[in-house]
């Protein structure tokens, strides 16, 4: 059992990872954000 503990990333914090995945996904979303709302007025 403990080699399967010792396999898991450590759980004190965000590791550096999470971090640039976090920021990746909601730099995408803001990014999008204004070219959905102008597609979403052009089409209504």
């Amino acid at each position: 059992m403990s080699n399967q503990n010792d396999s898991l990333p450590e759980h004190r914090g965000f590791s550096m990872q999470d971090i640039l995945w976090a920021v990746g996904i909601w730099s995408v979303i803001l990014s999008l954000s204004p070219v959905i709302v102008f597609y979403m007025l052009m089409v209504a």
